[in-house]
């Protein structure tokens, strides 16, 4: 597996691989296709750098990290389906922290993503808050 940093070029395949993960840890985000692209180009215009993960020159991930932010902050993390279960997850996250050169590193996990919270504790993650809303 190697890493490969995004250009603003890959808006459009990341805003698929966005509306995947918004899928698969079932958010509540309602954006479409476009409304994500254009909120991902936004994201790489300003303090975030994009990822894609490769397996024999198929994208099968990708991560985008707030890089003006210390601790850095993982702001979304990807494996495609299909990829999943066979330990790519965890080689991904030690290949972006060796890109990034940083042993430390924020995430958010959304409470009800039992299998998202599980793996990033696999991969030494710790809980130190929790964050909350109120919504009538």
């Amino acid at each position: 597996m190697i890493i490969k940093k995004c250009t603003i070029k890959d808006v459009k395949r990341l805003a698929e691989l966005n509306k995947q993960l918004i899928e698969d840890e079932k958010s509540d985000n309602k954006m479409n296709l476009y409304e994500l692209e254009v909120r991902m180009r936004s994201f790489l215009e300003q303090d975030y750098c994009a990822y894609y993960f490769m397996e024999d020159a198929n994208i099968i991930g990708y991560a985008l990290v707030n890089i003006n932010v210390d601790p850095l902050y993982l702001r979304q993390f990807l494996i495609e389906r299909a990829y999943r279960r066979n330990h790519y997850g965890k080689r991904a996250v030690d290949l972006l922290l060796q890109e990034l050169k940083v042993d430390s590193l924020d995430i958010e996990v959304l409470s009800w993503n039992e299998v998202g919270m599980k793996f990033w504790e696999d991969c030494g993650f710790i809980e130190r808050s929790r964050y909350m809303r109120l919504s009538k």
